[in-house]
């Protein structure tokens, strides 16, 4: 007697799997080497564009040029002195800026006038001129200071010393004006600007 029960199947020998999911090849493809590689051209594109930006600021003049001739006539007309500036420097000597207390003096007032030259060597030379000995601009520079020597610039005796910050000065007073030159440029480009300026009537 033969009976009916449960048999075995096994599938076929040549059964294909299953192929496996797209979100698990997704997942295969996110490796750390394939990120790094996908990332590389970013951050080359960003490098290049950061110096491309850094390069055009380069090229941009970060010196802004004024012109001092209102605020030198504001201070001849109130000035109660003949004043004098430095005249006829090279091209290259740029004025930055230019200041005076002019506006608020009234007749017989002292009156100071500052101008400030960027130089070629792109140093500071500053030039102050004033009958207020006691004005900032002159005790400021002056305050303290021996006289270490004397320089002969356009034919006039000038006095040379160094400041408190290090830097030096050179100045004369002719009649209770003072005039000086100043700033962190070298003494040779400091002297050219008290070469240029003219002696005080």
């Amino acid at each position: 007697m033969t009976g009916v029960g449960p048999t075995s199947q096994r599938p076929p020998q040549d059964a294909q799997t299953t192929p496996p999911s797209p979100a698990v090849e997704r997942a295969n493809r996110m490796s750390a080497a394939n990120m790094i590689r996908s990332l590389v051209p970013l951050v080359v594109i960003c490098l290049l564009l950061v110096a491309w930006v850094a390069f055009r600021q380069s090229a941009v003049e970060p010196v802004r040029e004024v012109d001092p001739s209102t605020t030198v006539d504001l201070a001849a007309a109130r000035a109660a002195y003949p004043l004098v500036v430095p005249a006829g420097l090279p091209a290259d000597y740029r004025v930055t800026s230019a200041r005076t207390d002019a506006g608020e003096a009234d007749t017989g007032d002292p009156v100071t006038l500052e101008l400030g030259y960027l130089t070629p060597e792109q140093e500071f030379a500053g030039f102050v001129v004033s009958d207020d000995d006691r004005a900032d601009a002159v005790t400021g520079v002056l305050g303290g200071v021996q006289e270490e020597d004397t320089r002969d610039l356009g034919g006039q005796s000038w006095s040379r010393a160094t400041t408190a910050r290090g830097e030096t000065v050179l100045w004369r007073a002719v009649d209770g004006v003072t005039v000086l030159v100043t700033g962190s440029a070298a003494d040779a480009e400091l002297e050219t600007v008290a070469a240029a300026v003219p002696p005080v009537p």
